[in-house]
């Protein structure tokens, strides 16, 4: 076993809605730029999302992991370890010990630095939800987003793709950017206040990268900068002697910038279309600066994620509103449903089936083979009992076998789609779809499931299963129900 650490897999989840400039400033009346941001939809937070590029990081790999790290700046509890969800909803050993680290942009990078410094296999997860005041630049600039790599030494069945050649960094106290305990979103200084700090602070963490290395700036084949201040992180690129074929965009135009987990997108994009043998390095802008070098491996041309950050911002829907917006992010108060808040979920109930619950496992009998959801002791067709084994599902697709459309049913994105589901190999599921245009649903179309939040009542927040369209399969001929 090799002791050279570095990344052997990686993957991304691009919420599928988009907020964009235009409808922003048709709402506030003021011109905010050109272009969309991605969104979280009313079922996403920063735990689901880490779960959803999780699974596309594992999806090659298995989960055999020594441990998880999980950095945002929006956690979705505090003083209740947020990493144990996603440690959870993947079915990881629980021998692994799982950890949130920080609540600062900087602790997506620390993160990211902490597993390739660790001797054993880690999942990295990067997620963030940004926003700010009504009309501003943090509001139309900001993004949602999150990344996960699985980083450590090479073994015998699983290479790395990319090699961990070294970093350096740089630490500075000035007060740029800060968000006080409670508040929704950030405050800052004039931008133009931190672009001196940033800029000498991106230099001295590069010489110290290239120090550490050996390399210099004419090897680098790909070279990103991002991080809290554009305006500086564009400065510094300008000055920094990388050549102009070697910049790579760190999409901040395109789908906003998300936080703690953006320079993980920001990477995952150059790995995305990098070619064996190659030198990627990455410079971060937060409270300081951290620049991670890396090499590409023969392993890189197969082992990329079969959605790659491209795919997914092309595949998202630009038609979001802004009261929509506010809404989802808890700016504006819609009137609700007259009827019963829901119950919170119960902690005893939830850890006896965390299986089901957060890994969504069902059972499948030994003696028919007939799979259950949720999982049985009895067969529901041959009648035996206790002869179960368990049947995780999360990763297998399934097909729409009926649905219907609830335009009745409160929703925050109505209208409400129930669909009963066929899984590939056995089983049926009835589950909310989500993700989806309803004019273009139909029976036979293939789905996958996602990890989403139901709802949440009294501090406590309910996950589940719901279904969306699957990514990599084509639409099967059907008709409307």
């Amino acid at each position: 076993m090799s002791t050279l650490s570095g990344i052997a897999a990686y993957g991304v989840h691009l919420p599928y809605w988009r907020l964009t400039h235009a409808t922003i400033q048709q709402a506030v009346g003021r011109r905010v730029g050109k272009g969309a941001r991605t969104v979280a939809g009313y079922d996403e937070d920063t735990t689901t999302m880490a779960v959803e590029a999780s699974r596309r990081a594992l999806a090659g790999v298995g989960n055999d992991i020594d441990s998880v790290l999980f950095a945002t700046t929006a956690p979705a509890y505090i003083d209740k370890t947020n990493a144990t969800a996603v440690h959870g909803a993947l079915g990881i050993s629980p021998d692994a010990r799982a950890a949130d680290v920080g609540g600062a942009v900087r602790s997506g990078t620390c993160a990211l630095l902490t597993g390739l410094e660790r001797s054993g296999r880690t999942l990295v997860a990067l997620a963030d939800t940004r926003t700010g005041p009504s009309g501003s630049s943090d509001e139309a600039t900001g993004g949602d987003a999150a990344a996960a790599f699985v980083v450590g030494p090479a073994t015998e069945s699983t290479p790395l793709i990319a090699e961990f050649l070294g970093a350096g960094s740089a630490s500075t106290e000035f007060l740029d950017r800060w968000r006080a305990p409670g508040d929704p979103w950030s405050q800052t200084w004039e931008e133009r206040f931190g672009e001196g700090a940033y800029a000498e602070a991106a230099a001295r963490s590069l010489t110290n990268a290239l120090k550490e290395t050996g390399l210099s700036i004419g090897d680098l084949d790909k070279y990103s900068v991002t991080g809290l201040s554009p305006r500086a992180a564009r400065s510094f690129l300008a000055s920094s002697g990388v050549s102009r074929g070697a910049v790579a965009d760190d999409l901040v135009g395109r789908i906003g910038y998300s936080g703690a987990a953006h320079a993980g997108v920001a990477l995952a994009a150059m790995l995305d279309t990098a070619s064996p043998g190659q030198i990627l390095a990455i410079t971060v802008l937060a409270d300081g600066a951290d620049t991670l070098f890396f090499r590409t491996t023969d392993a890189i041309a197969t082992a990329r994620p079969a959605t790659t950050v491209e795919d997914q911002i092309a595949a998202g829907r630009d038609s979001l509103s802004y009261v929509d917006f506010l809404s989802w992010r808890g700016l504006v108060a819609r009137q609700m449903p007259r009827r019963p808040d829901p119950d919170r979920a119960a902690g005893p109930a939830s850890h006896r089936m965390v299986d089901w619950k957060y890994g969504f496992v069902g059972s499948r009998c030994l003696e028919c083979d007939t799979e259950h959801l949720p999982p049985q002791r009895v067969c529901l067709r041959c009648g035996v009992t206790d002869r179960m084994v368990p049947a995780p599902l999360a990763h297998t697709q399934a097909t729409v076998a009926t649905y219907t459309i609830d335009h009745l049913a409160f929703s925050p994105a109505p209208p409400v789609v129930g669909a009963v589901i066929d899984f590939d190999g056995g089983g049926r599921f009835s589950c909310e779809l989500t993700d989806i245009d309803p004019d273009t649903l139909q029976i036979g179309q293939r789905v996958e499931m996602t990890f989403r939040r139901l709802s949440t009542a009294e501090g406590i927040h309910n996950y589940f299963w719901k279904a969306r369209p699957s990514a990599d399969a084509p639409t099967a001929e059907g008709h409307r129900s």
